[in-house]
């Protein structure tokens, strides 16, 4: 795996899930095009054989072929990032005619397609990818979230564990994650809480593996430890009214008024327009 396919991997992944998490104000439960489990939910745009690892490439021995097509690869994330889909596409393009086995630049253009809901041209794009390069972490991951929005979960397992297998894979976190939020779907609630449990120790900031955690914590009436985790959460500027809601029926289970009153003075300044301060303020906490 190439430095840059790693690098571009997690960048677009975190860039993606910031601008999710701060646009949404009602998608807590899952991150692909489903309700999370109960809550509320919106929709979000957003793996035998002889196997081959691409040698990491260094300054000394990558080729001019393959540093014009990394060049473009950059250009092409940074249209990504900013919501320039086409001219990404464009530079995904020049790079493959520089280089036509660059992994990482199917691995790019099959995350551009899967924003544009243009499901099957990026499963097309990441099965390239692995054929390239079998064990590549990011289409591995990349095309088990496919998979997972596709409703494919089995098929979106199989990637997932493949990628948790390998010895020197980084991401660990952003996997489990990803894989705990899948298993929510399939209903499978106890593996989804294992799964999030090992996200969330890798780490314990990242604001959807705390929700969907302190989600299925609540629901199992395991009150003291999703106080514990919303808490945490919400003490962070992550917070939103979500996040706020969530706590405020935590804490209110567990009789403790000043809390509530605390969260609910935070859901009213900050959202006074969310649907979640509406329910406050009738007093719906179990809708």
């Amino acid at each position: 795996m190439t430095a840059y396919s790693a690098q571009a991997g997690r960048v677009l992944q975190t860039a993606e899930h910031e601008r999710w998490w701060r646009g949404c104000a009602v998608c807590w439960l899952v991150l692909v095009n489903m309700v999370l489990l109960g809550l509320s939910g919106c929709a979000n745009r957003w793996a035998a054989g002889d196997v081959h690892v691409a040698e990491p490439v260094t300054e000394s021995n990558e080729s001019q072929n393959r540093r014009r097509a990394r060049l473009r690869l950059e250009l092409a994330s940074g249209y990504f990032n900013n919501g320039q889909s086409t001219v990404a596409l464009d530079e995904i393009k020049q790079s493959l005619v520089a280089d036509p086995a660059y992994a990482a630049a199917y691995v790019l253009r099959g995350l551009v397609y899967m924003q544009l809901n243009m499901y099957p041209l990026a499963e097309e794009s990441f099965q390239r990818a692995l054929q390239i390069q079998p064990l590549e972490p990011d289409a591995l991951h990349n095309h088990g979230w496919l998979l997972c929005q596709q409703g494919r979960s089995a098929a979106a397992m199989e990637r997932f564990d493949q990628v948790l297998a390998l010895p020197a894979y980084a991401d660990q976190a952003k996997t489990w994650r990803v894989k705990g939020i899948c298993q929510m779907r399939m209903n499978l609630h106890d593996e989804a809480q294992a799964s999030l449990l090992r996200s969330y120790a890798w780490d314990a900031s990242h604001p959807v593996t705390a929700y969907n955690l302190a989600v299925l914590q609540y629901r199992k009436g395991d009150d003291v430890s999703a106080q514990i985790t919303m808490r945490r959460l919400n003490n962070t500027d992550l917070a939103n009214a979500e996040t706020l809601w969530l706590g405020i029926r935590i804490e209110r289970r567990l009789r403790n008024s000043a809390a509530v009153e605390q969260l609910a003075l935070q859901l009213g300044k900050r959202f006074a327009p969310s649907a979640q301060w509406a329910l406050y303020q009738r007093g719906a906490f179990d809708e």
